[in-house]
This record gives structure tokens, C-alpha cells and sequence, in this order.
């Protein structure tokens, strides 16, 4: 799926998407817009084989991928995007190994050709370092869990990702 159609999925004009993690059969019965695999959810060729049976193209799939291998393999077999990490240091993410890094996180954006999401201790400082490394996004739990005003925080993080 090219970048353009991702980032306008997000977008005000493109309505709200809701995406269901773990649980295909959730997902459909929510009539959500995708669902997002983890490492032991129904595997990706499944949900991929549901989609294509159903015509339902517009329903997006994404794989959370800890390694090269696994981010070339969802690429390879028809994830819509990925996330990736743990780029950095988080509770929530360490049972994923340790955190990865922004040049790994490099390496994995120019190996696929996907859009991918950096995931695992990302904050307002280091954001940036994310989408300057190709991240098409940024996906956190604690940044916004702790935020004051989650609107405005999203808000810079809009503006960081127009000044690049």
C-alpha cells in the first residue's frame, strides 16, 4: 500500500479508523478498519486469505515485527504497514529483547516497502528522530497515557511530522 493512502487513513477528511489488536473476530465484529497481528495472533497469511476471499481491500492488516527477517517477511506477505521496535527503552516493550535503536529502525524502513511505525518508548524528544529515520509514524502508549492534553500533544506531533 503506497504511503499516501496510509497517512490519508489517519487524516480528519478520512474519518476516524478504528483497528482491533490481537483479534480478527473481534475486528469484523466491531466493523473495525484493520487489524494489527501481534507475534501470537492468528497469523498473517490467514488474515490475508480472509481479505482476499471477501473483496474487503479496503480492510488494512498490520503485523508488529521485531526483527529484519520478520519486517521482510510481513512485507513480502501483504501487510499494509508494520510496527516495529522496541526502538527505545520501555516497560511495556521488554519482553520484545532490548530496544533496538534509530539505525535499526533505518534499516528496517529502507528494507521494506511498507509503511512502518516505530513503536516501544517513543516520546516528544525522540519522535523525531523516529520519522527522520523513515518511520511513516510513531505509535505509543505511556507518551499519551501521561499526556495533560492528549489534543495538543498530538498536535505537535503533527507539526514535527509537517516540518520535515
Amino acid at each position: 500500500m503506497e504511503l499516501a493512502r496510509f497517512a490519508a487513513a489517519g487524516t480528519r477528511a478520512a474519518s476516524a479508523r478504528v483497528f482491533v489488536n490481537d483479534r480478527l473476530d473481534v475486528a469484523l465484529a466491531a466493523a473495525a478498519a484493520g487489524v494489527h497481528l501481534g507475534e501470537k495472533s492468528l497469523p498473517l497469511e490467514a488474515a490475508i486469505e480472509w481479505r482476499r476471499s471477501t473483496g474487503r481491500s479496503d480492510f488494512l492488516i498490520g503485523v508488529s515485527c521485531h526483527s529484519l527477517e520478520s519486517a521482510r517477511a510481513a512485507g513480502r506477505g501483504g501487510a499494509d504497514y508494520i510496527f516495529f521496535g522496541p526502538v527505545f527503552a520501555t516497560p511495556s516493550k521488554a519482553a520484545f529483547g532490548a530496544p533496538q535503536g534509530i539505525e535499526r529502525l533505518r534499516e528496517i524502513c529502507a528494507a521494506v516497502e511498507i509503511p512502518v511505525l516505530a513503536i516501544g518508548g517513543v516520546n516528544l524528544e525522540n519522535a523525531r528522530a523516529c520519522l527522520a529515520a523513515g518511520a511513516a509514524g510513531v505509535a505509543a502508549i505511556r507518551l499519551f497515557q501521561d499526556a495533560v492534553d492528549p489534543a495538543a500533544l498530538a498536535a505537535k506531533l503533527k507539526a514535527m511530522w509537517d516540518g520535515l
